[in-house]
C-alpha cells in the first residue's frame, strides 16, 4: 500500500489516542455531564449504519457505508473504485485493498474503534478525556488512551438537536496529522447480518500475512 493510500485508510484504525503533548484536563461538572450523556448514548447504540465521508490531512476525501454492531464489530465499505474494505470482527481489524492486493490486520484494542465499540462504554476508565468543546449545534469530546499504549487522539463529535447523535470523529496521529470521518444519516439498525463482519485473508497461505 502506498503512503498516500495508507494515510487515507489506516489513519481510521491506527494508533488514535492523545499523545504525550496533551495533559489531562480537569473536567467541570457541566463537562462531566456531557461526557456521561455521550457514554450513555453510545452504550445504547447496539447496531447502526450510515454513509460516511473520510478526509485525510491533505484534504482528499473518499466515501462509503459503515455498519456498526457492538460489541466490537464494524465494517467500512469504501465506494468504488477505491477497492478498500475495513472490517472489525470483534477482536481484529482487517484492512483489504483489492487494487494493491494487500491485506493487513491490527488488534481492535489498538485502534480508535475500540472507544465506541466496547461492550461497556466507559469514558472514565482506561480513557483520559482531555477536552470537552461546545459548538452551536452540539459538542465534542477529545480523548486519549489512559494507559498510554498508543500515540494520538480521537475527537468524537455529537449533534444535540433534534436528538443526540454521533456525527463523526477526527483522529490525530503521533505526527499531528488528522483524518476526519463525517457520518451522514446515522440510523439505528437491527438484525445486521453476521457476514458483514467477517473478512478472510484472500491471499494464498504461502503469502506473507499482515500485522496482528
Amino acid at each position: 500500500m502506498t503512503l498516500d493510500r495508507r494515510s487515507l485508510t489506516l489513519a481510521l484504525i491506527a494508533s488514535a489516542f492523545a499523545g504525550p503533548a496533551l495533559a489531562q484536563a480537569a473536567l467541570s461538572p457541566a463537562d462531566r455531564a456531557l461526557v456521561d450523556r455521550a457514554a450513555a448514548y453510545l452504550q445504547g447504540l447496539a447496531e447502526a449504519r450510515a454513509r460516511f465521508v473520510q478526509t485525510d490531512a491533505r484534504g482528499r476525501a473518499i466515501g462509503g457505508e459503515v455498519f456498526l454492531k457492538r460489541p466490537g464489530k464494524a465494517r467500512f465499505d469504501y465506494d468504488d473504485p477505491s477497492g478498500l474494505l475495513v472490517v472489525s470482527d470483534g477482536g481484529v481489524v482487517s484492512v483489504q485493498d483489492t487494487r494493491l492486493k494487500t491485506f493487513d490486520r491490527y488488534p481492535l484494542s489498538a485502534t480508535p474503534l475500540s472507544v465506541f465499540l466496547a461492550k461497556n462504554i466507559r469514558l472514565d476508565k482506561d480513557v483520559t478525556i482531555t477536552r470537552v468543546s461546545r459548538m452551536a449545534d452540539g459538542f465534542s469530546i477529545t480523548a486519549r488512551d489512559g494507559n498510554k499504549r498508543t500515540a494520538g487522539q480521537i475527537t468524537l463529535n455529537f449533534r444535540e438537536a433534534p436528538q443526540l447523535v454521533l456525527t463523526g470523529w477526527t483522529i490525530t496521529d503521533a505526527q499531528n496529522r488528522q483524518t476526519r470521518v463525517q457520518l451522514q444519516n446515522l440510523q439505528r439498525a437491527s438484525g445486521l447480518s453476521p457476514s458483514l463482519f467477517v473478512l478472510k485473508d484472500p491471499r494464498p497461505k504461502n503469502v506473507g500475512r499482515g500485522k496482528v
